[in-house]
């Protein structure tokens, strides 16, 4: 298991940014009511959250760019879900406006430092067009607009089945908005264009460069269907040691370290979600598809999540899964006529290759939980999840040990005090 040092504190930074925040949401300035007149407005959220996982040789976390989590690292993990946001709105007149939303979080280097998530300006050309400049989300999944809001949401945290498909969640470059109406149908499509980049820690990196993509959202009732799907370039240094073992190997392996090497690679990911809510009750699907001819391989997942209101709580549950679609092993390099201690050095290489591979995530999931709306602006989550990675794969869970086996059941609890200003 990787070792880890003590991690900051994570109350301390999230307090003190509560406090400050707190402090400037008062100086709102009240005459942005008028749509014409030039102002701005403050608000927040936050998660506050605890997680417990039964597996002891890895961790379960929301998502693979965290440091660590809950299980191997330790009993309960406040960073699996916590988090602290602020948004500043600036309407500058009629028709030029921009938005900036700053997000703290547990990343790769174990820190909460805080990440610009939104920074764009908007113009709205006429009442239905609208066109954005600078970082925007990624109009990716139901849920894509919000996801970083837990309050937003029945559910403790989106299945991460589905919803750690893209590493990437924001993009800068432009889009284009524009909202119509076939009879009873009201659409909102979206096009976009923009590049990314992720640090990962350790000297490693992710690019995103030429994302390109088209979203749909159609409301009709109480039903809500949205399709996306994004194309990108993508580019990593993970693996580039391996690889280049690979390749002075010979031509067996250069052809071995081409197929998988991340190396301006095309990345496509393709989703369609729906959600019928007529507020009493809630039924909500969705589906995706991701092709990569790398090793971050190909994948298709799924979940299905209901929910009833009772009052002030609503009960919940949700199945997920996701599948590899492309190989999760390969036989590399034949070590057959081999010297023996080339044969044994090739094998290794083999092998390392076969450890990436099982990286493609393979589990399933079933979940309950509540909901409580304890207070205006405030909901406490309680839930409970089953998640058994299979296949040979560790799923989405991190900082696997020696002993770690796929197949085992991990259960996890969770708490969630969710909260919005």
């Amino acid at each position: 298991m990787q070792q880890h040092t003590p991690g900051r504190l994570l109350f301390t930074p999230l307090f003190a940014c509560g406090m400050l925040l707190g402090g400037v949401a008062c100086a709102q300035d009240d005459v942005a009511r008028r749509s014409d007149t030039p102002g701005w407005t403050l608000s927040g959220f936050g998660t506050i959250g605890a997680t417990h996982s039964s597996e002891r040789n890895a961790d379960y976390t929301a998502s693979v760019l965290k440091y660590d989590g809950a299980g191997a690292t330790r009993n309960w993990s406040p960073n699996v879900d916590s988090r602290l946001g602020a948004q500043i709105d600036a309407r500058l007149n009629r028709r030029w406006s921009a938005v900036l939303q700053v997000v703290s979080e547990q990343g790769l280097d174990n820190s909460y430092r805080p990440r610009i998530e939104w920074a764009n300006v908007k113009y709205q050309a006429t009442p239905e067009l609208a066109l954005r400049l600078g970082r925007i989300a990624l109009p990716m999944f139901l849920t894509a607009d919000y996801r970083k809001v837990g309050y937003a949401y029945t559910w403790v945290r989106p299945p991460v089945e589905i919803y750690n498909s893209l590493a990437f969640t924001s993009s800068d470059g432009v889009d284009a908005s524009l909202r119509w109406s076939l009879g009873p149908v009201r659409n909102a499509t979206q096009l976009f264009y923009g590049r990314a980049k992720v640090s990962l820690g350790e000297g490693l990196s992710a690019y995103g460069r030429g994302i390109v993509g088209f979203s749909n959202t159609s409301d009709w009732g109480s039903l809500s269907v949205r399709a996306n799907l994004i194309r990108t370039e993508s580019t990593t240094n993970i693996g580039d040691q391996l690889f280049r073992a690979f390749e002075a190997a010979g031509p067996a392996g250069s052809t071995i370290a081409q197929r998988y090497r991340i190396d301006h690679k095309l990345l496509t990911v393709a989703s369609i979600g729906a959600n019928y809510d007529p507020g009493d009750w809630f039924l909500m699907a969705e589906a995706s598809r991701t092709r990569s001819e790398t090793l971050l391989g190909s994948t298709r997942s799924a979940y299905v999540s209901a929910g009833v209101r009772l009052g002030a709580f609503t009960p919940y549950l949700v199945a997920a899964q996701v599948r590899a679609t492309s190989a999760t092993r390969d036989d590399g390099i034949p070590t057959r006529g081999l010297p023996p201690a080339l044969a044994g050095q090739v094998a290794q290489l083999n092998g390392a290759l076969n450890l990436l591979l099982a990286t493609i995530p393979q589990q399933g999931t079933v979940a309950a939980g509540l909901r409580w709306d304890l207070a205006t602006n405030t909901a406490l989550k309680l839930q409970y999840d089953r998640v058994t990675p299979r296949f040979g794969s560790r799923g989405t869970l991190i900082n696997l040990t020696p002993a770690f086996r796929s197949g085992r059941t991990a259960h996890v609890a969770s708490v969630a005090l969710d909260f919005v200003y």
